[in-house]
């Protein structure tokens, strides 16, 4: 029989070896920030990446996108055969956890029959989980139709005011998040997880913090072989700045400027030494044009996503700030590459996407 002093010392030993074996398991099991090394290979791997953020024209948000009922693999096949042909090879995609929350298994086999089409044009995806913009109530079921000369008049956020009224809803999003990106975590089909668009619109700033912290640390436990990315967009929002800058695997942002301050966006965010994807630009009033900013970011080996593809019920060839209530044509069109039909906007346009992307 063993005495007391020598029990005390073997379970000393037996607690260090558990504690030793724990931290070792968390250490093998976490999954952290990639590596420069690592990002450079996923930027060597998949090349210069150009789309538009997508939406189909026949869907007025991301939950018409996405129902079962008004989900239209037809037009999606169509628009995103326009795209293939002048060369764009990646679209951005909005997601919304109700689409998800009313039919689980539905949705994920809709993810996939998009990826599906998308694939066979040769196109990769950028899906988008959360975001601060534009309306701050939803439901599920027939969506509003479009306000006439409108921008974005029926588009959601996600989880928008919800969250802060009902606390506990977080426990549905983190579901969300880890179901679908445990089913799609290999799925070579998508290019890169765009966590959360815009936190901190719509006057939020640093009440997004913690969604924002919470679907980092999701898709870290999750560990997907995609790249994780939230796209610095206001230089105002500090705090949420220096947190995606410092735990995005790619360096993602938005810029509606002129070249001369989108130069200045790109040459400041080199720093981080980390690929670059612009997630969105192209607002023409704003001499954000594909004319003088493509060209630049494909110089610089910077992702160009447009905003926008075929002209549709989200009215974003309306500017943002002006609508036109008679629903008449803006004497500009603010974003958008193609008409319903497949003519382009502006022929010039199309052919210097062409000429900078066919034969890449």
């Amino acid at each position: 029989m063993m005495n007391k002093r020598m029990i005390l010392i073997l379970l000393a030993g037996f607690s260090m070896a558990l504690l030793i074996s724990c931290q070792q398991k968390v250490t093998e099991t976490t999954a952290t920030r990639w590596t420069e090394e690592k990002a450079a290979q996923w930027h060597a791997d998949n090349g210069w990446l150009r789309g538009s953020n997508f939406n189909p024209s026949t869907a007025i948000n991301q939950l018409e996108f996405w129902q079962a009922e008004s989900f239209d693999p037809e037009t999606i096949d169509r628009e995103l055969g326009w795209a293939a042909g002048i060369g764009l090879n990646c679209m951005r995609v909005y997601l919304h956890h109700v689409a998800w929350e009313v039919d689980k298994e539905g949705f994920k086999q809709r993810m996939d029959q998009y990826m599906q089409i998308a694939a066979k044009h040769g196109i990769k995806t950028i899906f988008v989980f959360f975001d601060d913009c534009w309306n701050p109530t939803y439901q599920a079921g027939t969506q509003p139709e479009p306000k006439p000369g409108v921008h974005n008049s029926g588009w959601v956020r996600d989880p928008g005011d919800l969250l802060h009224e009902q606390p506990d809803l977080i426990n549905t999003l983190e579901a969300y998040v880890k179901d679908v990106m445990t089913h799609f975590g290999n799925d070579n089909r998508i290019v890169m997880w765009d966590l959360y668009n815009e936190p901190g619109n719509s006057g939020y700033g640093d009440k997004s913090m913690p969604l924002l912290q919470k679907v980092f640390e999701w898709g870290r436990t999750i560990n997907p072989s995609q790249p994780l990315s939230v796209g610095v967009w206001n230089k105002s929002l500090v705090n949420l700045n220096v947190f995606q800058l410092a735990n995005s695997d790619i360096i993602t942002y938005h810029n509606y400027n002129g070249p001369e301050e989108h130069q200045a966006t790109i040459d400041s965010l080199k720093k981080y030494n980390r690929p670059l994807v612009c997630t969105e630009y192209m607002a023409r009033r704003n001499n954000s044009l594909f004319t003088n900013i493509m060209p630049i970011l494909k110089a610089e080996g910077v992702g160009a996503i447009n905003w926008g593809l075929v002209a549709g019920k989200s009215n974003t060839k309306y500017a943002w700030d002006e609508p036109i209530p008679d629903g008449s044509e803006p004497p500009l069109w603010f974003h958008e590459i193609f008409h319903p039909d497949g003519t382009p906007y502006k022929q010039e346009e199309v052919d210097l996407i062409k000429s900078l992307t066919l034969g890449q």
